[in-house]
């Protein structure tokens, strides 16, 4: 069964001890589709769970309702709160880190599962083959309905590509104005009906948030900023994450899916760089 794909993503990074009550506040205004990842060192899933079981007891919302995603962490990106036993094969580790997102989730299934970043900054490796060969077979035997790459090069996609290896339903990846916005990535992602999820688009892009042309933009509007950057995210074919934990700048932020920008705007927007 294929899942269904939300217009806005709220992410659980570093949040910690506050995880479980921003995650139910997320939900309560409105989001349903939360990003989180079993990686202790940035995330804490099991407060995500807590989280979910809070609104589903309140009556927000039920998991049918919910979009999940959740990531695989190479042991080089996790501290010593591992989900999986070190010493096994890449494989079980893959499995491992998916059966304890699952328990930390109170589900039995997510939406999406997502390889949190492949093995070597540069390339896709042997190492990163067989890692997507277990995710395959977890989404195959129903654990998972989507699969999917973050922090990912478009020379590691072209790779991909290359050896005729299934490619992603989702790349997330750090979306910098300064390069683009990540424009080659989204246009392979958008050349193949690849959903490009865009993550730290406030906080990598100072610069665009006080930029004279943004300012005035959303003063004119009568929009917040971040409304214009979530906007212009839309238009140019990205689902954009926040996580902010302010409960008013949630509910901007998922007000604009409502906001068109003028196709001048998204244009100008996309050629910013400072």
């Amino acid at each position: 069964m294929a899942a269904h794909i939300p217009k806005f993503l709220y992410g659980t990074a570093w949040k910690e001890e506050r995880t479980a009550a921003l995650t139910e506040l997320a939900l309560r205004s409105g989001f349903r589709a939360i990003d989180t990842a079993n990686q202790r060192r940035h995330y804490f899933e099991a407060g995500v769970g807590e989280g979910l079981a809070a609104a589903y007891r309140a009556g927000v919302c039920t998991r049918d309702d919910l979009f999940l995603q959740t990531k695989f962490t190479y042991r080089r990106g996790q501290d010593h709160r591992l989900p999986y036993d070190p010493n096994a094969s890449l494989s079980t580790q893959v499995a491992q880190s998916l059966a304890s997102s699952l328990e930390h989730l109170g589900t039995d299934h997510v939406e999406s599962f997502v390889l949190h970043g492949p093995a070597s900054p540069y390339d896709w490796t042997v190492a990163d083959a067989e890692v997507w060969q277990a995710m395959q077979k977890e989404r195959d035997g129903g654990r998972a309905r989507l699969i999917g790459a973050s922090n990912i090069s478009l020379q590691q996609l072209e790779q991909m590509k290359s050896t005729q290896t299934e490619l992603p339903a989702f790349v997330q990846n750090r979306c910098f104005a300064s390069v683009g916005w990540d424009r080659e990535v989204r246009k392979f992602c958008r050349e193949r009906n690849i959903i490009y999820q865009g993550f730290s688009l406030l906080t990598a892009n100072a610069e665009v948030l006080h930029h004279p042309f943004v300012r005035e933009l959303a003063a004119r509007i009568n929009a917040t900023v971040a409304q214009i950057i979530f906007a212009f995210a839309r238009a140019v074919g990205m689902l954009p994450l926040t996580g902010t934990s302010n409960a008013e700048h949630m509910q901007q932020d998922l007000a604009s899916v409502e906001l068109a920008l003028p196709s001048d705007a998204v244009r100008a927007i996309e050629s910013l760089v400072g």
